[in-house]
This record gives structure tokens, sequence and C-alpha cells, in this order.
């Protein structure tokens, strides 16, 4: 059974995304199986890998909203073993269509559960708010990895975003747990960028990936051509970032399977 691991957090600019198909395409190239769910109306996660929504009729808005199957709004990418469900701009309006329904938290649960047996992994990347699709996300999901800049405004929100993980964890999903936070935009250069990783360390101890995402250019021109970092240029320092963040959360599966 496929883990799922929401990537969330209500901050925008964090990176949610940049990790969501950048590590989705490095856990790819890894041999694991592994489904994209872009869960955000900007559909940046769906361009960033080079999909275009017209190759489909359905989307996540479609599974959500209109009951669609999973298995039928599932798109292969060209990456081997990394397969996508898009998102489009329709997704923004969902918010309000599933405001009403019963059990609209769990929504985007079951519309996952008959497609993670065919999966290792199933990123979802989340909208930057704690609306109705970010709290489907994290039911839905087994692990939240939380994105972190390293900038001054680093911690801020935070607290906001693990009180809503200990409601749902408390109230719909009960095994739902941190899977880890991930420093972004990182320059060792900076004191301060070194000062949030002690800060972020010092917190959360073990939960922090020894992993460091560093600001990068090929980073930022990667989705611009519809490639992960990986493919684009992998010799980059954000693409090696991004294979080791990848081996380490297969290595930390690993280990907590024994």
């Amino acid at each position: 059974m496929g883990k799922i691991i929401a990537i969330a957090n209500q901050k925008g600019g964090v990176g949610k995304t940049t990790t969501a198909f950048n590590l989705g395409a490095c856990l790819a190239l890894a041999k694991k199986r592994v489904l994209l769910v872009d869960a955000d109306p900007q559909a940046n996660a769906t361009s960033g890998i080079g999909m275009q929504l017209e190759d489909s009729d359905l989307s996540i808005y479609e599974c959500l909203v209109d009951g669609a199957k999973a298995s039928d709004a599932i798109m292969h990418s060209s990456i081997g073993n990394l397969d996508i469900i898009c998102s489009r701009i329709d997704l923004v309006g969902a918010e309000v269509e599933l405001m009403n329904r019963r059990e609209r938290e769990r929504v985007l649960q079951r519309v996952l559960a008959d497609v993670r047996d065919d999966y290792d992994f199933i990123l979802i990347d989340c909208s930057p708010s704690l609306g109705v699709i970010t709290v489907n996300a994290l039911t839905a999901a087994d692990s939240v990895l939380i994105p972190v800049q390293a900038e001054y405004f680093a911690l801020e929100g935070i607290s906001q975003l693990l009180n809503t993980v200990r409601i749902i964890k408390s109230r719909l999903s009960p095994n739902l747990e941190i899977e880890g936070f991930l420093l972004t935009m990182y320059d060792a250069r900076l004191k301060l960028a070194n000062r949030i990783y002690e800060e972020l360390q010092g917190h959360f101890g073990k939960m922090v990936f020894d992993t460091v995402i560093p600001r990068n250019i090929r980073l930022s021109e990667s989705p611009s051509h519809g490639l992960p970092a990986i493919l684009y240029d992998p010799d980059s320092r954000g693409a090696i970032a991004y294979v080791e963040l990848a081996k380490e959360l297969i290595r930390r599966n690993k280990a907590s399977k024994k």
C-alpha cells in the first residue's frame, strides 16, 4: 500500500511545489512508483513536469466535485514511474462546492483509496492555505512534509499549521504524522540561514531532514522548460539536493517499517 504524503505550508513561496515535482521525479528515478496529485489551483506542479491539462478531460477538480475516479484522471508523465492527477483553475471553486457536502473533509481520502495500492508514494502538492482542499489533503495523508524557507519569517505560521495537524489528527485522521521539516532556499553563507536551521533542529530534532535545499538558479529555471531539475541539469546543486532528499525519505520509511 502506497504512502500518502501531503506537502503543505500555508505560507506561500516556501518551495512546496518545487519540492513536490522534484522529489516525485527523483523518487521515480529511484525506481519507486509515484503519483503526484496537484491540489493547487495554480497548477504549477502540473506544468512543472511538462504536462498539459488539455491532454486529459479530467483533473483533481472532477474527482473532488463530480465523483470522477482517480484511475480515470491519472496521466502518465514522460518520466517513467511518475504519474500525475492534474489541477486546473476551477479548483478554486471546489472550496465552495464542497462546503455543504457531508464528510467534506474525506472526499480526497475516498478518491485516492482506489489507487494507493498501485504506488509506493503519493505526493499531494497543497495550495498555500488551510482551506477545505488542504484539510482534505491532510486527512487523506499518512504524513505531512513541511517545507520551511531559510528566511526571517520562516517559523511564522508553522504553529498554525501544526495546530491544524493536531486537530485533524484528533478528529479525522489519528494516524497522521509529521514526515519532516525541509529547509529550502538555503544559503550556507548567510548567518541567518544557519541560525534558522539550528532553530528548526532545536525545536523539532530528528523531524528535520538532514538534506537542505539550496538556493539554485536551475531549480528556478527548470519549470519553464517543463522539466524537473534532475532532467534539466542533473549536475546542479538543486538537482543533487533533491536526489539526496529522495534517498533520505526512502531510508526513513524503510527504518520506520522495521
